[in-house]
């Protein structure tokens, strides 16, 4: 019998796969529990609509992605920061006065865990940081901490 998985199911597929179940495994376990339903005409029309929007919507949402990524090129976040002897900071620079600082003065909403710092900024100065955008983009944040 073939199904059309509406949940991953272990061992048979991924949601939205149309697979080749025995009739009682069909019958018994995968349609009571609502794990899948039978592969009808207008089941699969269904499916084959649910599969363009999605593509649709990853298409557009990587290209958001690719907008604020040639965006955040032409920007530089400037944060204020408390210094002691020698320029070096108290504490550090965290990803999230990176992130609400970005907002603040750009209106650009990337969450904290998108920015990626190989080592904590401690000291004034340029930085170039990565951020992952999604969908394989990254863009690249310039910060710049000055002293406050």
């Amino acid at each position: 019998m073939k199904v059309i998985l509406q949940q991953d199911v272990k061992g048979q597929g991924k949601k939205g796969q149309m697979i080749e179940a025995s009739d009682g495994y069909a019958r018994n376990f995968l349609l009571p529990r609502k794990l899948a339903v039978a592969a009808t005409a207008e089941n699969i029309n269904t499916m084959k609509q649910q599969e363009k929007a999605k593509r649709a919507q990853e298409a557009a949402e990587k290209a958001e992605a690719e907008a604020v990524a040639a965006r955040l090129k032409e920007i530089t976040v400037r944060i204020t920061a408390k210094a002691g002897n020698g320029g070096r900071l108290f504490g550090a620079v965290t990803s999230k006065e990176i992130s609400d600082a970005l907002k603040e003065q750009f209106g650009i909403q990337i969450p904290k865990t998108k920015i990626v710092q190989d080592e904590p900024i401690k000291a004034f100065g340029g930085y170039d940081l990565k951020v992952k955008l999604g969908y394989e983009v990254t863009g690249t944040l310039k910060v710049m901490v000055a002293e406050g």
